[in-house]
């Protein structure tokens, strides 16, 4: 396979730089452009970023010079990192200039006609770029992965609500001071506590899960319905998002039937042995302490959403643990292997 041409938008914040480590040697596609803020366009990405990851900068790419985020920007794949607030304006510059852009910004997510893609979970609603492509009248796309925390819980949700159904859930969060970005939440906030607010959190996890969750019927999305109790909560953890969830799955399934539902998931990402894809998406662990942050965040090179303390709620029916790295499966990893994915599908240019 020839590899694709591509960018990382936002290059220099802590998602563009998990793009960027994600990207390095990847079969697929090759970084040939990164942008930044005014602050950082026209200096060498090496000068302009405070790298924060524990490998080193890849071969290569502190010499390259960070380019400002426009049509301009030549590569087909353009994997966007961007805040917030200029994603939505940027992305669509790109994609109305026949760029394919997989987002980890939040602006497009609820969009009838873009895609909210979970790899292993929900490949039907690429259907939704034709009526994309068609309806905004661009050859280019946007492609949007989900909220950090949605991701993990969705990841998880997936095959209970495939084999059983999903009635209704409740869930409370503990988010990895990472989530909040570099320099993120401060010190004297963070140390020795609890913050019991994540603004918009909770209305994006509701959102978000009951359209991964749902289906395309060919026109529009159609939600999952599921009723959510949701209670987002930031936590001294450096990386790794926990969660814990209650629910109710009709029939009633047995512990020993929800693991066996959980160990046995796999998608079209497993089935084509894609580069990112981790071989387990969900990994089952039975001790009773698990899983935790520090242990289990890089399952999988931090692919995969653990489970554990799976066992009966005597007032929904069943209950457990899952954790997932937020800046790996939970953003950048995500993007990457809905990339690679539409890719090998030949549902990309």
């Amino acid at each position: 396979m020839k590899k694709r041409k591509v960018a990382v938008l936002g290059a220099t914040g802590t998602v563009g730089q998990r793009f960027i480590s994600l990207l390095a040697g990847h079969p697929f596609f090759e970084v040939v452009a990164l942008t930044g803020s005014d602050r950082s366009v026209g200096k060498r990405f090496g000068e302009s970023v405070h790298w924060l990851l524990a490998t080193d900068v890849p071969d290569g790419v502190a010499d390259m010079e960070v380019l400002p985020t426009d049509g301009s920007v030549d590569a087909d794949i353009c994997f966007s990192a961007l805040p917030t607030e200029v994603a939505g304006d940027l992305e669509t510059e790109l994609a109305r200039t026949g760029h394919h852009v997989f987002t980890n910004a939040s602006p497009h997510r609820m969009e009838p006609d873009v895609p909210l893609l979970l790899a292993e979970v929900n490949f039907d609603h690429v259907g939704a770029l034709e009526r994309q492509r068609r309806e905004r009248k661009w050859t280019g796309s946007i492609v949007a992965n989900g909220n950090c925390t949605t991701i993990h819980l969705s990841l998880a949700l997936a095959p209970l609500h495939r084999d059983f159904g999903i009635e209704r859930a409740v869930v409370t969060t503990m988010q990895a001071l990472s989530g909040a970005s570099y320099p993120g939440v401060a010190s004297l906030d963070a140390l020795d506590n609890v913050i019991p607010y994540i603004a918009d959190e909770e209305e994006k996890v509701l959102e978000e899960t009951n359209k991964f969750l749902g289906g395309w019927n060919g026109t529009d999305f159609v939600p999952a319905g599921i009723p959510m109790s949701v209670h987002c909560n930031r936590v001294s953890v450096r990386d790794g998002h926990t969660e814990t969830v209650s629910l109710t799955l009709r029939g009633k399934p047995s512990v020993d039937a929800v693991k066996a539902s959980l160990r046995a998931f796999r998608g079209r990402p497993q089935e084509r042995c894609l580069p990112t894809a981790p071989q387990h998406p969900i990994v089952v662990r039975e001790e009773q302490n698990r899983p935790q942050p520090i242990l289990d965040r890089d399952a999988e090179k931090g692919m995969a959403s653990t489970v554990g303390r799976v066992r009966e709620d005597p007032i929904l029916g069943t209950k457990f643990v899952v954790l997932g790295h937020n800046t790996i499966r939970g953003a950048a990893g995500a993007s990457v292997l809905n990339a690679e994915l539409l890719v090998a599908e030949g549902r990309v240019g």
